[in-house]
């Protein structure tokens, strides 16, 4: 049997984590949470698990994850946000895989959000399939901020688990508008900075075909009134998002 350790990012998830740890009573060896220096009582719930508490200043979504792999002192590390939880089925397949050794290099499994208290099961939110077990000698974390990813090298080894990460996403539709403001200016500077640019086709098109493909061609019609929200509302980050980007290069001169 090999030993797991679980990586945490916080920032005042007190509503949050409690359920989140909860979660992983059975199955981690070792919880470390890297807290960027919240001011509510994210802490004191960390603490009444014995987690190992790191207090980091924000680094960036892909630095501070990448800061966090690197706390883990077992080479298999499981990755949550705060906001997630294991269903019971994800806990018996990754139990399963811990008494085997963990074989495989990376585990996927699938994440369901919930939307305002329901569970979005189409579209563009569905199955969501991350990779958030790995070998972290194999493993490190990339892509744009704030859509950080974990990679792993190539030649690696990957299985997919049963089970799911539920995934508490928003509470509240002014929650999914202020999240799509930050969200698209942190895309759009990471964007600028590795030389994309936009042009006003990408603000036509790219919304349409965000829209179509989450609630057409992924059936997010299935999921009602939410799942046209839902894909409505990645139309317009998609859209902000590029008139962000085309903002900068008219600051910028580029």
């Amino acid at each position: 049997m090999s030993s797991i350790s679980v990586v945490i990012i916080t920032y005042n998830e007190e509503k949050n984590i409690d359920r989140c740890l909860q979660s992983l009573k059975g199955i981690a060896d070792e919880i470390v949470v890297v807290d960027s220096l919240s001011t509510d009582n994210t802490e004191s719930i960390c603490m009444q698990y014995g987690v190992r508490f790191i207090s980091q200043a924000f680094l960036g979504y892909i630095e501070q994850k990448n800061f966090a792999l690197d706390q883990a002192s077992h080479d298999h590390v499981l990755s949550l946000d705060a906001d997630e939880s294991l269903s019971e089925l994800l806990l018996e397949s990754i139990a399963d895989e811990k008494q085997k050794g963990f074989p495989v290099d990376g585990y996927t499994m699938n994440r369901c959000s919930s939307f305002c208290g329901k569970w979005i099961r189409h579209g563009a939110w569905y199955p969501d399939r991350k990779l958030r077990l790995v070998n972290k000698k194999k493993g490190r974390w990339g892509g744009i901020n704030p859509h950080d990813k974990l990679e792993l090298k190539e030649g690696s080894s990957i299985q997919q688990l049963k089970g799911e990460i539920f995934h508490y996403s928003y509470y509240s539709l002014e929650e999914v508008v202020t999240q799509n403001n930050k969200f698209t200016s942190i895309q759009a500077k990471a964007m600028f900075a590795q030389g994309r640019r936009a042009n006003v086709l990408n603000l036509i098109f790219n919304p349409l075909l965000a829209f179509i493909n989450g609630f057409i061609l992924k059936a997010g019609f299935l999921d009602g009134a939410d799942g046209f929200f839902i894909a409505s509302s990645v139309a317009y980050q998609t859209m902000v998002k590029y008139a962000k980007l085309l903002h900068l290069q008219r600051e910028q001169g580029s």
